[in-house]
Formats: C-alpha cells, sequence, structure tokens
C-alpha cells in the first residue's frame, strides 16, 4: 500500500492567493508558520511557458522564479493531481512538450505519482 500524497518540498503545486487573487503553479519548496516558498510561474503565464518549452529553439524569455508568500496571502494550496478527467499541470506539461517537467527542469526521483524530490538549485 502506497502512502498518500503529502505537502513536502519538491512537490508539485497550485497556490491560490488573496489580496491580490493570483494562482501560481510549481515545485514546493517549503511549508511553514510564515508562508510558502515556491519556485513556480503564474497559472497565467503557465501556457506561455509550456508553448516556449515545446520550442527549445527559441530564446527562453520565461522561467520558474523561487517566491516567498506569507500565510496572511495563501487561501489554498492543492497538490498538482489529476481529477476525473480534468489532468495535471504536469500531464498537460507532458502532452504540449512531449516531456516530463521534470526532466525538462532537471529534477530526479518524480515519477507519475511522486510527490516530492529535492530542488536543483
Amino acid at each position: 500500500m502506497t502512502s498518500p500524497p503529502r505537502f513536502t518540498p519538491g512537490a508539485f503545486v497550485l497556490l491560490h492567493l488573496v489580496n491580490p487573487t493570483e494562482k501560481f503553479w510549481g515545485i514546493l519548496g517549503e511549508l511553514g508558520v510564515a508562508g510558502v516558498t515556491l519556485r513556480g510561474i503564474s497559472v497565467e503565464a503557465f501556457d506561455d511557458w509550456t508553448s516556449q518549452a515545446a520550442r527549445p529553439e527559441e530564446e527562453l524569455t520565461l522561467d520558474l522564479g523561487t517566491m516567498f508568500f506569507p500565510l496572511f496571502r495563501i487561501e489554498r494550496l492543492f497538490l498538482d493531481e489529476s481529477v476525473g478527467q480534468v489532468e495535471s499541470y504536469r500531464q498537460r506539461f507532458a502532452r504540449r512538450v512531449g516531456r516530463r517537467v521534470e526532466d525538462y527542469l532537471g529534477l530526479t526521483g518524480h515519477g507519475e505519482n511522486d510527490e516530492g524530490s529535492s530542488i536543483p538549485s
């Protein structure tokens, strides 16, 4: 029996913020009493980033950034998982780019259902 996914460093997550309302997707760095550290990108820019990754010959204009969000701004935190017929952001990336996001980012130890690994510096 496998353990349930957890909010551990290296997990792919969606972060919903308030004041102002924003959504980010990325790799959880740390979840603490002060807030969340995330290496990620705005959900609004995700499709553009994915399109850029699908065309590696073009100049890199978008990439993931490391950010800290204080706890008072965090409304919800979700693991990046598929739900029924709705695919996860990781699955969307793989379908559009033709390779896993973990491979694109140089991460190791991430299987389809893995919840975490180390974040390269």
